[in-house]
């Protein structure tokens, strides 16, 4: 069941930049949110999460390029994505982990959106 919503994927050239963006239901209570990607034929990969006090962690693709930020009064989390390379290509999740669990394991999310997809070309 999607109750997360993603927005703002699409096409960017190598070396620019995209912010994707997830709504999340207020009735969901959670800890964390978080994105994940998928590339075609690979395994779903964390790429950064946030807690509710604003902790954040990003997966080794995503450090210093990647920023992942909150806006409570819209229940939206965003991802900026900076310096775009073309293995960033791939389908975009948001999700919000309201259990216990590693933030980076995908097994710790409970609640996920549809994706959003992000192409990079050079």
């Amino acid at each position: 069941q999607v109750q997360l919503v993603e927005s703002g994927g699409g096409l960017a050239q190598a070396g620019g930049s995209l912010r994707v963006s997830c709504v999340v239901p207020s009735y969901i209570f959670r800890l964390y949110d978080a994105w994940f990607r998928q590339a075609p034929g690979q395994e779903r990969e964390f790429v950064a999460a946030i807690s509710n006090g604003g902790g954040t962690w990003y997966g080794d693709s995503a450090k210093g390029r990647f920023t992942i930020s909150r806006d409570n009064a819209k229940n939206t989390v965003y991802l900026q994505m900076n310096r775009l390379k073309l293995e960033d290509t791939g389908v975009y999740y948001c999700a919000a982990h309201s259990g216990s669990g590693s933030v980076t394991d995908v097994g710790s999310y409970n609640h996920w959106g549809q994706g959003t997809q992000v192409t990079v070309s050079s």
